[in-house]
């Protein structure tokens, strides 16, 4: 187990980084950020733009570490939903893993990196794409019913990488 913090939670009822970057984000707004949200099992997260939508079941949560960003940036700049600091989320692809923020672990099947794309030289500034390569978060699959909250959490391994430690 390893202490963590939830940094940020963005919940986005529509997709805003459509089309072509030169264009700029869809109107939407300006914070999705959330001090709260639920989590249901094999759907994502309620009110997210991806939730029980068939073509993301596999990839309706991503999460990313702070770590990775520069200071400027923040969820509202990568479109992550889960933004935490602590640990290196991109090393466990592949893994279960469960996030406690005091209400009962939420497990993740983690099942792809969430790569960065074009958007991010937008939205975070020239080179960001490049510089995000393989710390872009990753893309899970929710397994259980929950709720994450801002603040300090514990992070487990249940299955997959580093599962014994």
């Amino acid at each position: 187990m390893t202490q963590v913090e939830v940094l940020q939670l963005l919940v986005s009822p529509a997709h805003r980084l459509a089309g072509r970057p030169s264009d700029g984000p869809s109107p939407g707004p300006s914070d999705e950020r959330v001090t709260r949200v639920e989590v249901r099992r094999e759907l994502g997260l309620v009110g997210d733009r991806y939730y029980a939508r068939p073509a993301h079941r596999n990839a309706a949560v991503t999460i990313m570490a702070s770590e990775s960003l520069p200071a400027c940036a923040d969820l509202r700049h990568t479109r992550r939903n889960i933004l935490l600091r602590g640990v290196d989320i991109d090393s466990f692809v592949g893994a279960t893993i469960s996030l406690d923020c005091g209400t009962g672990p939420v497990t993740f099947a983690v099942k792809r990196p969430a790569r960065p794309c074009a958007w991010m030289d937008v939205t975070i500034g020239p080179g960001a794409q490049r510089a995000l390569s393989g710390r872009g978060g990753v893309r899970c699959t929710p397994l259980s019913d929950g709720v994450l909250t801002l603040g300090p959490a514990t992070f487990r391994v249940v299955a997959g990488a580093d599962a014994g430690s």
